[in-house]
């Protein structure tokens, strides 16, 4: 992006006319806007057609190739924003989407973090692991999952269903370089942190992360506090490696009100652990992920042939009980819309962070001598570096995302 550019106040203005490529729009109002430009809601004249225009200060060629590529995937099936056109108005590339409702980060926001039950979350984690289904098969990383660029579509006629939007950092997955800097640091996977090879499992590290937050209502982004330097060093153990807080993701069971629950608590977290596995070699892939009790389980599954023909509206899905998953096809239907009955555990008590048995588990292995003997193994390999990343966690905790 040219910094010129992004320090120049944008020219667009509300009743602006925008000549694209398959029509033109009249700007409205606008939605927001970024270091990268504004989001603009149009209207295409001579239709009834509403589109987000995101306005670039700059070429924003790596996001119009990623969406290209997208284009060869139906992007309702996959949970992906629709494109509809990229377009140059002056110095800035003009790109139209779907119109969607409000990001995850502001539904969060405006409920304060009140953790979601389960069944949401389920609901939720569905359609994104299918989201990553879909990148997968077009060799595509997103790079830059987080709360804000997960979209509610309408949450009062189709309660969380959502989309993936924003894929300006998006990368092929035989691109993507090593020591690459990407993720926001909330939700950045530990092979990122230590710039080691990486590809499509940094995307199901942060999705986990996600769902983490989603369910606890912690959001590390909230970490800062007026304490002394001295206090602060204490508490993230800059000077004493005992005071750094790690608890086990398992006191989300214990954690869990509604006794009824527990066992789908107990498959959340489990699906959760395979998620956020340290070594990405271990990570689980989103097409075993959608395959995991926590979707099949005794659980409601959508019947075949549940698409309509527009487009524009989502599939109306019937449910029957299914002991047993299905084979997943390679356009994944979304499971049946969230249950109302699990509304007394949003009276949650408040839930603690981080994987302490990943943490513990990881940290036996590497001062076993099994490990210190492995001499045969290459030095760009993922067990050469497990000493290493404990050694940034204890140093900077702030750096792995799940914690206090």
């Amino acid at each position: 992006m040219d910094s010129s550019l992004s320090d120049t106040p944008c020219e667009v203005r509300e009743g602006f006319i925008l000549l694209g490529r398959k029509g033109v729009y009249k700007v409205e109002k606008f939605l927001g806007e970024g270091s990268y430009g504004k989001v603009a809601k149009c209207k295409k004249l001579g239709t009834d057609q509403v589109v987000a225009i995101k306005i670039i200060w700059g070429s924003g060629q790596m996001e119009i190739n990623a969406l290209e590529e997208l284009s060869q995937i139906n992007a309702d099936d996959h949970n992906l924003v629709k494109f509809v056109e990229s377009f140059k108005y002056k110095k800035y590339t003009c790109i139209a989407f779907e119109v969607l409702d409000q990001s995850l980060l502001d539904f969060m926001e405006k409920r304060d973090f009140h953790p979601l039950t389960v069944e949401e979350i389920r609901t939720i984690a569905w359609q994104l692991i299918v989201a990553l289904k879909g990148l997968k098969s077009v060799n595509l990383v997103h790079c830059d999952i987080k709360l804000d660029n997960i979209m509610l579509v309408d949450q009062v006629s189709e309660p969380f269903r959502v989309k993936l939007i924003d894929f300006g950092l998006a990368e092929k997955i035989g691109h993507m370089r090593t020591g690459a800097t990407m993720q926001n640091i909330c939700y950045r996977a530990p092979e990122v942190i230590l710039g080691l090879p990486l590809d499509q499992s940094v995307d199901l590290w942060t999705v986990g992360y996600i769902l983490f937050v989603l369910y606890t209502g912690k959001n590390s982004q909230d970490v800062w506090k007026l304490d002394t330097p001295q206090e602060q060093s204490k508490k993230k153990g800059r000077l004493v490696e005992d005071n750094i807080p790690f608890w086990s993701c398992d006191q989300l069971i214990h954690s869990c009100l509604d006794k009824t629950k527990i066992k789908e608590v107990e498959q959340f977290v489990d699906l959760l652990k395979r998620m956020l596995m340290v070594d990405p070699s271990k990570r689980i892939s989103p097409s075993e992920a959608l395959q995991h009790p926590f979707f099949t389980m005794g659980r409601v599954q959508p019947t075949a042939g549940t698409h309509t023909t527009n487009p524009e509206e989502p599939p109306a899905v019937e449910v029957h009980l299914q002991p047993e998953a299905k084979e997943v096809t390679n356009t994944p239907q979304r499971p049946a819309a969230v249950s109302q009955e699990c509304s007394s555990m949003k009276k949650k008590p408040e839930l603690i962070s981080t994987l302490n048995d990943m943490i513990k588990q990881a940290r036996s292995t590497l001062f076993s001598k099994t490990y210190f003997n492995e001499q045969k193994k290459p030095q760009n390999s993922f067990q050469h570096h497990k000493y290493t990343y404990i050694t940034v966690l204890l140093s900077t905790p702030q750096s792995f995302p799940i914690r206090l």
